[in-house]
């Protein structure tokens, strides 16, 4: 999605081997007849259709789940082959593509948004709404800055550690910090405390919620007596002080 496996197929097409066999980069799409395994037409998997129960889907017998055919397989690149790379998580590709600039700097981004658990290779239909979201924010942050756009994230934390969102949060405010605007929609109060402007919707969900309760600063939304969200930030803000104040 964001235009790593371009350079890394260009890669695979320069090592020595794939230059005398004439093979181009198109060579290692999985998409494309030629280098793909042709049973499972590139996927790795098979559809086992189950008629009244869902279908399952299970690993290639040509392939083994590799997506590629053998002969595109023997190709290597610094001791692995193109199935191997798309195998690696982001943070272990970072560290071997670590010399390559193009692919590097893409990486980096990924890394940054919290993204480092994910696999090269791995389909864009298992990603969850907050990983494609991030996926999404890291080919922005790839494109040059131009400090007038307008992005809107949608619980973008969710299902992250605490340093990941630590992560998430200096790249929000990079973005911020070169001029652009950032709105999110999200209910973890470390994300809620960082922002500059809160709106808080409620008092409660669904056909009970939808006013504006409170808006402001996290330390104006804080003081709001009527406002949940503000009962349980000025906690936060607290203790947040507190352990400014005691380092």
């Amino acid at each position: 999605y964001i235009g790593i496996f371009s350079y890394i197929r260009e890669l695979f097409s320069q090592v020595p081997d794939s230059r005398i066999r004439g093979y181009s980069a198109s060579r290692f799409s999985f998409n494309l007849a030629g280098g793909r395994c042709e049973l499972c037409a590139g996927d790795g998997l098979i559809k086992v259709e189950m008629h009244f129960l869902p279908n399952v889907y299970i690993p290639c017998d040509a392939c083994k789940g590799k997506r590629y055919n053998r002969e595109t397989l023997e190709i290597q690149y610094r001791k692995k082959n193109i199935a191997e790379v798309l195998e690696m998580t982001i943070s272990e590709a970072l560290q071997f593509f670590s010399s390559i600039p193009p692919i590097r700097r893409k990486l980096e981004v990924l890394e940054d948004v919290g993204l480092g658990y994910l696999q090269l290779g791995q389909s864009a239909s298992t990603l969850s709404g907050g990983e494609a979201q991030r996926v999404k924010l890291s080919k922005e942050l790839g494109k040059a800055k131009k400090g007038s756009t307008l992005y809107i994230l949608d619980e973008p934390t969710t299902g992250l550690h605490f340093v990941d969102i630590q992560k998430l949060l200096t790249v929000i405010n990079s973005l911020v910090d070169s001029g652009n605007t950032v709105i999110v929609i999200e209910h973890n109060l470390d994300v809620i405390k960082s922002a500059d402007y809160l709106i808080d919707l409620g008092p409660e969900g669904g056909d009970e919620g939808g006013r504006v309760i409170a808006e402001g600063t996290p330390e104006q939304v804080s003081m709001n007596t009527s406002s949940y969200t503000g009962q349980f930030l000025k906690d936060k803000l607290i203790r947040h002080d507190f352990v400014h104040t005691a380092s």
